[in-house]
C-alpha cells in the first residue's frame, strides 16, 4: 500500500512540474502567444553597463600594445634578439627623450607636419570639390571618370619623378605627391556619397522649390558628408605614410629622411623612434579627423566598435 502511495505521489510531482513548466513557457511568449524577450542589464542598468563597457574597451586599447612592449622589452634583455638590430624599448624611449631635449628631433618632425597638412588640405578641397560636380552632372562625371580612374591606379610614389620635374627640389614634390594622393580617396568617397543620396531627397527639394544651393545645403551636403569625411579619414592615414615614403628618396629632412639615414648608418635606436613618430603622428592625425568628422554630422551613426557616449 505505501508503494502504491509513493509511486502516485511521485507521479502527481511530475506532473505538476511539468505543469509549471508549461506555465512558465506561456508566461514568456505573452498572452497572445508572442515571444517576450526578458530585459537584458543594458535595459536595466544602461549607466553601469556603459561604464563598465567603456572601461573595457580602454582597458584592451592600452592593455595590448602595453603587452607587446613588455613582451618586446622581455625578448631584449633575455637575449633572445639581437638588441643591436631591434632595439630594447627602454633604449628607444631614452633615445627619444633624449633628442627631444636636446631640440634635434622637432625640426624633422615639423617638416612632415607642415608638409601633410599642406598637401591634405589641398588634395581634400579639389577632391570635394570634383566629387561633388561629378557625383550632381553625370555629362561631367562620363567625360572625367575614365582619366581619373586610369590615373588612380599608378602608384603615387610613381608620380614623383613628374612633380620634381615640375616644381623643383624644395617643398613642392612633397606636397603635390600628398595632394594627388588625398585627391583620389576624397574624390572618389564624394562622388559615391553623392550619387548614393536618394531620389526621393532630391524629388523632395524640387518640390518645395529649392535653389541649386539650397539643394546643395540641405539635401547633398548632410546626406552624403558622413560618407565623405570617412573617406578624409582614410586619406589622412595614407597621406603620412606617402609623405615618409617620399622624404626617403627626395627630402633632406623629415622623419622619412631621418628613419632612411639612420638605417644606412647603422643607428637602428634612432630609426625605431622615428618609426614611432611616425606611428603616432599618423594615429593622432587620423583621430583628429574622426573628431572633427563627429562635429560636424551629429546626425551621422556613431562607431559601432566603440561604446556609445
Amino acid at each position: 500500500m505505501s508503494r502504491l502511495i509513493g509511486d502516485r505521489t511521485g507521479k502527481t510531482s511530475r506532473v505538476e512540474q511539468e505543469e509549471r513548466e508549461r506555465r512558465d513557457e506561456r508566461d514568456e511568449r505573452g498572452e497572445e502567444g508572442v515571444l517576450v524577450r526578458r530585459p537584458g542589464p543594458h535595459e536595466l542598468r544602461p549607466v553601469r553597463t556603459h561604464r563598465r563597457r567603456r572601461a573595457l574597451e580602454l582597458a584592451l586599447a592600452a592593455g595590448v600594445p602595453l603587452a607587446l612592449v613588455l613582451l618586446w622589452q622581455l625578448a631584449a634583455v633575455s637575449g633572445w634578439i639581437d638588441d643591436r638590430v631591434y632595439p630594447a624599448p627602454q633604449t628607444i624611449i631614452e633615445d627619444g627623450w633624449r633628442r627631444a631635449a636636446d631640440g634635434d628631433l622637432w625640426p624633422d618632425v615639423w617638416a612632415t607636419l607642415k608638409r601633410v597638412l599642406a598637401g591634405y588640405a589641398v588634395g581634400t578641397v579639389a577632391g570635394y570639390a570634383l566629387g561633388l560636380l561629378m557625383g550632381s552632372l553625370s555629362l561631367v562625371r562620363a567625360a572625367l571618370e575614365p582619366t581619373l580612374d586610369a590615373l588612380y591606379v599608378v602608384p603615387k610614389l610613381a608620380l614623383l619623378p613628374v612633380f620634381l620635374n615640375m616644381f623643383g627640389l624644395g617643398e613642392g614634390p612633397q606636397i603635390a605627391l600628398v595632394a594627388a594622393t588625398v585627391f583620389f580617396f576624397v574624390w572618389i568617397s564624394t562622388m559615391a556619397a553623392v550619387l548614393a543620396v536618394p531620389s526621393g531627397h532630391r524629388d523632395a527639394g524640387r518640390v518645395f522649390g529649392a535653389s541649386p544651393w539650397q539643394m546643395f545645403r540641405h539635401v547633398l551636403l548632410p546626406a552624403s558628408l558622413p560618407a565623405v569625411l570617412v573617406g578624409a579619414r582614410i586619406a589622412a592615414g595614407v597621406a603620412v605614410l606617402v609623405i615618409v615614403a617620399s622624404e626617403q628618396i627626395a627630402a633632406a629632412d623629415g622623419l622619412g629622411h631621418l628613419i632612411f639615414d639612420s638605417r644606412a648608418l647603422f643607428r637602428n635606436d634612432v630609426m625605431f623612434v622615428g618609426i614611432v613618430c611616425v606611428a603616432v603622428l599618423g594615429v593622432v592625425f587620423s583621430e583628429l579627423v574622426r573628431v572633427v568628422g563627429r562635429l560636424l554630422t551629429p546626425w551621422a551613426p556613431r562607431d559601432r566598435g566603440r561604446s556609445q557616449s
